[in-house]
């Protein structure tokens, strides 16, 4: 099953300027597909394989000098020391297009890329499908919401007819038992998975470092590295309060979200998706799904993420406000399927305060999409059309 990728068009925008172009995202967000679509011709190299490892490591200009004219490298981050001897290459060669570098683990790819490619190299960051991409305009008419959360968007649940939960079971067993030793020196794997699943039971919610602490039965200090380790390998998005042009008091806490609605689901325990019609998260996992949503939409055109929330000390919350210089795009979710007044409320209040420009945008369950009272009502399977 080809599923194109809406980020394709950056890709080979880029390869036009740079000479290396890093991608970056989760395992299993279709980094691999993508290049070998998009570049067929280049050298194919894994550094998972443990040969072709052991070789880049060893004797990394020998190892580059088997590819000439460039290739794609797979999980660069197992080779971090390579790159500074890519940096050599292509400043010798002055050709742009030459090196396709892909890694799923963010802060170790994005540190060494800073040290060694700096200004040589365009970032791309690929998360699982989007709803657009992942469900063609037949299917999306009948798409049913809790259906779409509870099955999430990593490609092979698509391409491979796995069913999610599996998926997800697999998913979680090669993270704990490979990635997490690569990014952490932990032993108690147990007490890590303990941990991933209290933070699914947090997604969309401001995240206590002290009380998630106490939870685990470890530090603050160890639960603030923990939080980092799940950020580096794409498990999670932490989105910063909103502070520009408020003189009110504001919450500084950071809301913890995951990148994929199967993931949360599978950490919750819940079975099917008729659970998520009346599961006491319901609301946090649909702002979740919206998160990312958003979050793909923009990467997929190049753009930083820039996605804030707002709350203040006295209870006044925009889910997310999505800063574009001069202009805010501020967002109100709702999971429920029929339109409120008080769904309003929140925009209305950050418009009255705010200095800046603001675009006014509320996502709600239900399948409406108009303009009422100057904001822009979104059904959920409409998102990524309207920013």
């Amino acid at each position: 099953m080809k599923i194109n990728r809406d980020i394709a068009n950056k890709v080979l925008e880029y390869i036009k300027y740079y000479p290396v172009v890093t991608i970056t995202g989760p395992r299993q967000s279709g980094k691999t597909t993508l290049c070998k679509m998009l570049f067929p011709d280049k050298p194919y190299v894994s550094l998972e394989k443990l040969s072709m490892r052991r070789f880049a490591i060893d004797d990394p200009e020998g190892f580059l000098e088997k590819y000439p004219e460039g290739a794609i490298l797979d999980e660069i981050q197992r080779a971090p020391d390579l790159m500074s001897y890519i940096q050599t290459v292509v400043d010798e060669k002055d050709q742009t297009g030459m090196f396709i570098l892909t890694g799923s683990q963010q802060f170790e790819l994005m540190q060494n890329i800073g040290q060694s490619l700096a200004g040589r190299t365009a970032i791309v960051r690929l998360l699982p499908l989007s709803f657009a991409e992942a469900y063609s305009n037949k299917v999306k008419n009948m798409a049913n919401l809790e259906e779409v959360i509870f099955k999430g968007f990593f490609p092979r649940i698509f391409d491979k007819s796995i069913p999610p939960l599996e998926a997800m079971s697999s998913y979680v067993s090669t993270y704990l038992e490979r990635d997490l030793r690569l990014l952490i020196n932990i032993k108690d794997l147990s007490g890590f998975e303990v941990f991933l699943k209290l933070c699914a039971g947090r997604t969309g919610q401001m995240i206590n470092m002290s009380h998630l602490a106490n939870d685990c039965g470890v530090s603050h200090n160890t639960i603030k590295s923990w939080l980092s380790i799940l950020e580096t390998s794409f498990l999670i998005k932490l989105t910063r309060p909103y502070y520009r042009n408020f003189n009110k008091r504001l919450v500084k806490t950071p809301k913890l979200y995951f990148l994929d609605t199967a993931l949360v689901c599978y950490l919750l325990g819940i079975q099917n998706p008729e659970q998520l019609e009346t599961h006491p998260l319901k609301g946090f996992i649909f702002e979740t799904y919206v998160l990312m949503e958003l979050l793909k939409n923009r990467f997929n055109k190049g753009l930083s993420d820039n996605i804030y929330y707002f709350r203040d000390n006295t209870g006044n919350e925009v889910d997310f406000i999505l800063d574009n210089g001069q202009q805010l795009d501020i967002v109100e979710v709702k999971a429920g399927k029929t339109i409120n007044s008080d769904f309003f409320k929140n925009l209305y209040f950050f418009e009255k305060n705010s200095t800046l420009k603001t675009k006014s945008h509320l996502i709600f369950a239900g399948k409406e999409n108009h303009f009422q009272n100057k904001v822009k009502v979104i059904s959920w399977d409409k998102i990524s059309a309207n920013f």
